[in-house]
């Protein structure tokens, strides 16, 4: 017959709710006493956390818990923890306490008592039983019901790996899936890569107050981010000042010294009156400083003492002003390139850089352009009041040109966004028909074409990326290192100009040709397209050929 387990009770002296002197302490309840006198609970040892100004009141429940159960051991622990509201010590003492615990999980079924102690001191018996430095389970007692008699009151357990601590745990994930759906904006995003990302930065936005840097291309989303992160800090009471936003790209000289960090008056041309600037404005609130790599360095420099010593100087003032804001930056460049180049600060970068979250563009995310369609649509329908639709034809139509290589999407959301809303300002009564979707894709076509047409403007690396995008779709043309890809999109606006295999492989390799002996051209590109599954016609269909 297998021996019984041993109950072990873990607790604190309660120097309030334990006390009692002369025979009427036995008319009230005092729970470290009351633990010792349930009937069906026998408390085998009793682990009780003392102190030294507690020791007359030990030696009273001592002789009175022998006097009710003969056979339970009790075994005082005393310890100094100074001030019992100070968490870190007390969490530190019970820490240690627990630790040096002589239990055996296998004889042992040991009580953690939460009713005595004080409130941190319960917080932090709590936690150490979640984390199971006490392996046991909660145990909480209250006193008798009124007019009811007896000193043994009532006890309950929690278990925290049963299902009442699953109710518990349940919300806090419905509390996380509802920061998820704030930060997503309320769009049901399938991408897997993108729900990850969404997942860290809702973490991170709860628990640090570190800079965050949100980089990708232009469009993808990286202002509402910013916004929809303070509004999940607001939320959870994080943060009490409001989000101040600002694009570099617009700050210039004088201007973006004063629109960031304030001036005093008379101090430049033009400075009439007193600017408090951006940063103060921002004080106990969210600085979104979007294109962060458009900042002189000048600017960088004070930014970054601003960052480290929540400290700064407004433009001609001898005194310095102080501002506890947290930063979000956003950059669609890439700022170790510009360290590189002498343009970007590495201290700020190695400043800003520690919590960084690259939004993916919309071509790289063909999953979610359903449900952002959705949200758009809905969105276009609230700015007319009425109920915008797309017929099933258009629906499938739309979506199938969307998600296809053939929709780039330079400009990310911003141009979904608009293409919904061109459609939805041509459409009658709200509903989107085949014939206005085939009209806005040509639209896209043409737009599209114009912008990564030669002289039309735009840096060379991003016509790049959207020259192989358009060609080999996403998920290949990441594939590609920065170089290869460079060489491919070269490659590409030849293809689509030449009038043959053999004319682009002319082009291609002139300086080779006068040094082979056997010269073909051809074959050469071809067998170079053809290492990335493509063809010549294929480049020319999809790159748009003579453009």
């Amino acid at each position: 017959m297998a021996s019984r387990r041993k109950t072990v009770v873990f607790s604190i002296i309660g120097t309030v709710l334990d006390a009692g002197q002369g025979a009427k302490r036995w008319e009230r309840w005092r729970p470290t006493v009351g633990l010792c006198a349930h009937e069906g609970f026998e408390v085998d040892r009793l682990v009780l956390v003392t102190t030294r100004e507690s020791r007359n009141l030990l030696a009273v429940l001592k002789a009175d818990i022998a006097q009710l159960s003969p056979s339970t051991v009790l075994e005082p622990i005393e310890v100094s923890w100074g001030d019992p509201w100070d968490f870190e010590r007390v969490y530190g003492v019970l820490h240690d306490v627990a630790r040096e615990l002589r239990i055996d999980p296998a004889r042992d079924d040991l009580h953690v008592h939460i009713t005595t102690g004080t409130h941190v001191a319960q917080i932090c018996l709590f936690l150490l039983t979640e984390s199971r430095w006490l392996p046991g389970r909660l145990l909480q007692t209250s006193p008798p019901k009124p007019r009811a008699s007896g000193v043994s009151g009532s006890l309950a357990t929690i278990d925290l790996d049963l299902s009442r601590y699953d109710r518990l745990a349940q919300r806090f994930a419905r509390a996380q899936r509802e920061g998820l759906s704030l930060l997503k904006g309320g769009i049901d995003t399938q991408n897997l890569a993108f729900n990850q990302l969404m997942a860290s930065l809702e973490r991170v936005a709860l628990a640090s107050t570190e800079p965050i840097l949100l980089s990708g291309p232009t469009g993808a989303g990286k202002t509402k981010l910013a916004q929809r992160i303070h509004a999940l800090r607001k939320a959870r009471h994080l943060v009490e000042g409001e989000l101040v936003e600002v694009n570099c790209a617009t700050l210039r000289g004088d201007q973006a010294m004063s629109a960031l960090f304030g001036h005093e008056r008379g101090a430049f041309t033009g400075a009439a009156e007193k600017r408090a600037g951006l940063l103060a404005k921002a004080d106990r609130g969210l600085l979104f400083l979007d294109e962060l790599g458009e900042l002189g360095l000048d600017e960088q420099a004070m930014l970054l003492r601003a960052l480290e010593e929540k400290r700064f100087r407004p433009v001609g003032s001898d005194k310095e002003k102080s501002s506890d804001f947290q930063l979000v930056a956003g950059t669609n460049r890439d700022l170790s390139e510009q360290v590189r180049a002498g343009r970007f600060r590495d201290d700020l970068l190695a400043r800003v850089n520690l919590w960084t979250f690259r939004m993916p563009g919309l071509a790289e995310r063909v999953e979610d352009i359903e449900p952002n369609l959705a949200h758009e649509l809905e969105r276009a329908g609230e700015r007319r009041r009425v109920r915008v639709a797309m017929s099933k034809e258009a629906h499938a139509r739309y979506l199938r040109f969307a998600t296809s290589s053939d929709a780039p999407w330079p400009g990310n959301f911003r141009d979904l966004a608009g293409s919904v809303t061109r459609m939805a300002t041509l459409c009658d009564g709200g509903r989107i028909d085949l014939a206005i979707v085939e009209q806005e894709l040509a639209h896209l076509r043409t737009s599209w074409a114009a912008r990564d047409a030669p002289g039309a403007g735009g840096a060379a690396t991003n016509n790049d990326a959207q020259l192989v995008l358009a060609v080999l779709g996403a998920e290949r043309a990441a594939g590609l290192d920065r170089f290869d890809r460079a060489q491919f999109a070269d490659v590409v606006r030849v293809c689509r100009t030449a009038m043959s295999l053999s004319g682009a492989g002319r082009v291609l390799f002139a300086a080779t040709r006068e040094k082979r002996t056997t010269i073909n051209d051809a074959d050469r590109l071809k067998k170079y397209l053809a290492r990335h599954g493509v063809t010549f016609d294929g480049v020319r269909e999809r790159a748009g050929a003579g453009e």
